[in-house]
């Protein structure tokens, strides 16, 4: 029985590490040359993109492990006796301004900014000091010596410069930072609150959708993203498939919109989960701030923000459940998306370590949803839903695309010739 409950606690402790390293986030910064993942365990980790040399030059490409750091710890609300995981939902960066490198990491709860700085240098020679960091004795100060740098091997240091707690009562499922650089948005299921990144102690809450009887609400915020260049400008998406425009110049309380995108739903194709496919899981504008795209469960749309009532383009998906990449999204089975834009086509990929050896090209699959199975093909019934791609990222510039399957995550770039 000893051994039996030993091996239970083994698998209890496996089981434990393998959900904590369970990827729940993925952000390249604004330059590309780093990228944040965010796990359910609370950790950091940021990869580094090798710099392209004359004897290595299929390595820029490749990203390397930066830094890795805890950034958030489980933790017990006693008032409400309710438990808060350490998970990280959200990473957002901000644009560098100096050596050092920033990002805000979110978990339900408490929002954090991240200082990411190197050191290659260490100061020698303290009058107060020894070489070990302890105090010497002032007595024994019998002459004054300047410090000097002396080189050392390069080390990255994750230090937490603000932390901003206690203004969300549900859990946060957005931050963005706003154009302006001082302030950022961050969203739970009812409301959006605005900070400075300057302030912790206070935010100003700009969207309240919380209705005076909990027993009226027919809606969930899911989704917040700032504008790309006006910052008095951001969307917010709601479960019901619908999208909100707000001005902050119009009022301080956004509770009036601006814009209101909604594609009218064919009463001929309503069912029973019209209302749970339609709910729209993220939102995002692309780099001009003309077009917005929109993902609910079955398909993917691109918005054009002088137009409302219907989006310009629209990408199934899951349409077997019901080259130049421009979009990309994720699916079952370890399977994602990509769709062109120009010639309309798309195309469907794994992310597995069976078929990702380094420099391999990944072929596209295709899923079989009746009559005969071609040889290439996998049958529909045989989609394993239990792996699932949740969280990608694109590279800013260039065809460099970050895919994380559970625990495991996936850098691809277009073929280099």
């Amino acid at each position: 029985l000893q051994d039996e409950t030993s091996i239970l606690d083994l698998n209890n402790a496996y089981l434990m590490k393998y959900v904590a390293d369970i990827i729940s986030t993925v952000e390249f910064n604004y330059s590309g040359e780093l990228l944040a993942t965010g796990d359910k365990g609370g950790r950091v980790v940021i990869f580094q993109r090798e710099q392209e040399s004359k004897n290595r030059l299929l390595s820029r490409g490749e990203y390397n492990v930066y830094s890795t750091f805890q950034s958030h710890e489980p933790e017990f609300d006693y008032l409400k006796s309710l438990e808060i995981e350490e998970k990280i939902n959200k990473i957002r960066w901000l644009p560098q301004q100096n050596a050092a490198h920033f990002l805000l990491s979110a978990n339900d709860k408490t929002i954090k900014l991240w200082k990411i700085s190197e050191r290659d240098k260490r100061a020698e020679g303290y009058n107060l000091k020894d070489e070990d960091g302890r105090l010497r004795d002032p007595f024994r100060i019998t002459t004054l010596r300047v410090p000097v740098l002396m080189p050392m091997d390069l080390m990255v240091e994750a230090s937490p410069r603000r932390i901003f707690a206690n203004a969300h009562t549900y859990h946060i499922n957005s931050i963005s930072v706003n154009s302006d650089y001082e302030t950022y948005l961050s969203a739970d299921d009812l409301r959006i609150n605005l900070w400075h990144l300057e302030i912790t102690d206070r935010s100003f809450n700009i969207v309240d959708i919380k209705p005076a009887n909990m027993e009226e609400l027919t809606e969930v915020i899911t989704a917040a993203e700032c504008h790309p260049h006006q910052c008095n400008v951001f969307v917010y998406s709601s479960s019901k498939g619908t999208i909100r425009l707000c001005d902050m110049r119009a009022a301080a309380l956004c509770d009036r919109h601006s814009k209101f995108f909604e594609e009218p739903e064919d009463p001929s194709s309503r069912s029973f989960f019209s209302e749970i496919i339609s709910s729209i899981s993220d939102v995002k504008f692309s780099h001009s701030g003309r077009y917005m795209m929109t993902r609910d469960y079955l398909s993917v749309k691109v918005w054009d923000l002088n137009m409302e009532n219907r989006p310009v383009e629209t990408y199934q998906v899951h349409e077997y459940l019901r080259s130049k990449f421009a979009i990309m999204t994720g699916s079952y089975n370890n399977f994602f998306r990509m769709f062109d834009r120009n010639t309309r086509r798309d195309i469907t990929l794994e992310a597995s370590r069976e078929n990702s050896k380094p420099r391999a090209m990944l072929k596209p699959r295709k899923v079989c949803t009746g009559g005969k199975r071609k040889k290439d093909e996998i049958s529909v019934d045989s989609l394993d839903f239990n792996k699932k791609i949740l969280h990608t990222a694109w590279h800013p510039k260039e065809n460099v695309i970050a895919v994380a399957a559970t625990n495991n995550l996936y850098i691809f770039q277009d073929k280099i010739n």
